[in-house]
């Protein structure tokens, strides 16, 4: 049988094969498409118990990108975790204003750093 056959055992393949850098824009793309999908049901494409759920799934994978940082990387890792700890906050008060703006605020600088994470080639293997 064809493992590629189902989605979700090539999913499965993919994750088990990526890089590190290449798992961290898998999060992002994750991230966002919750993020996008969240901010349609705010706007009317669904119901506000859907907005709250995809809110929850996006907030999760920022949650695993702050638990993932290695601190000892020095200034970057400290601004990114600064940026993760801006855009819960953000997603936060969305959800308490049901503000779909914010979502898209968030939506767009992880966008900005799922491209930066895009571009980082995976160290050779000698």
């Amino acid at each position: 049988m064809n493992p590629y056959a189902r989605p979700q055992a090539y999913r499965e393949t993919s994750v088990m094969t990526a890089s590190p850098e290449q798992l961290v824009v898998m999060l992002y793309d994750g991230a966002g498409r919750f993020l996008r999908q969240a901010e349609g049901a705010m706007n009317g494409d669904g119901t506000w118990l859907q907005a709250s759920q995809k809110l929850s799934r996006a907030e999760a994978i920022i949650d695993e990108l702050l638990a993932t940082l290695d601190m000892d990387a020095g200034e970057i890792a400290e601004r990114l975790q600064a940026i993760y700890v801006f855009c819960k906050t953000r997603l936060i008060e969305a959800r308490l204003e049901r503000d779909p703006g914010r979502v898209d605020q968030v939506a767009r600088l992880l966008a900005e750093l799922r491209e930066a994470w895009a571009t980082i080639e995976p160290p050779a293997v000698a």
